[in-house]
């Protein structure tokens, strides 16, 4: 059994919440990306989250089993 979905979840809601009640440091984070082929199949469990800063700064969260 693996928790990439469970753990990219948790992440995903922890920065926008605790971000909007807080600092208010991100400018956006992005929904959790599955890595899914063009036709939508399963290709990994790897999940990803793009955040971007109030500067503009892009970042890039990964969550895989390994």
């Amino acid at each position: 059994m693996s928790y990439c979905d469970y753990i990219a979840h948790l992440i995903y809601t922890f920065l926008r919440e605790v971000d909007e009640n807080h600092e208010g440091m991100l400018k956006d984070v992005e929904s959790i990306e599955y890595d899914m082929s063009e036709d939508g199949s399963f290709l990994s469990t790897k999940k990803t989250i793009d955040v971007t800063d109030v500067a503009g700064k892009k970042y890039r969260i990964t969550v895989e089993e390994l």
